[in-house]
């Protein structure tokens, strides 16, 4: 079986960033993510279900994130799937599942230079910003409502 371990994400930041340094000086960002899911309902009723994901950016990639992201921004996560245990002073433990990110598409209007495109990535939902990062990126195929 192929090791495949490979996320990529759209949403809106549920907080502001935060910055810490490790022992050897290497800035690492943490935040927190909104991702909105559209679906029809046992009824055939339009619903939505929002998933929070945590996303961990090390190094250039973290100092990026901290000078330009703001909660309620929207980004595209491209990253992969970790897995790290904490430990409290009780001796109880919780395992923690978040993307470590290898790079992040800023989607807010002025982050990424469309200002003459007549669109506002802020209205946008996130199929929608997903769609748009597609042809940012180039992708051939895009997912389409129907298809989740």
């Amino acid at each position: 079986m192929p090791e495949i371990n490979c996320v990529l994400i759209a949403g809106n930041l549920t907080k502001d960033p935060t910055l810490r340094k490790t022992a050897n000086g290497i800035p690492v960002a943490n935040f927190c993510i909104a991702s909105n899911r559209k679906y029809r309902d046992a009824n055939n009723q339009w619903s939505e279900d929002v998933c929070y994901v945590g996303v961990v950016a090390w190094s250039k990639l973290a100092e990026s994130c901290m000078e330009k992201l703001h909660r309620g921004n929207a980004v595209l996560v491209d990253g992969e799937l970790q897995s790290r245990t904490l430990h409290n002073d009780d001796g109880f433990s919780r395992t923690v599942v978040e993307i470590k990110a290898h790079r992040i598409q800023f989607l807010n209007k002025l982050d990424i230079g469309f200002e003459s495109d007549g669109f506002d990535i802020e209205k946008m939902n996130v199929q929608e910003c997903t769609d748009h990062a597609a042809v940012i990126m180039d992708v051939p195929e895009k997912i389409q409502e129907q298809d989740l």
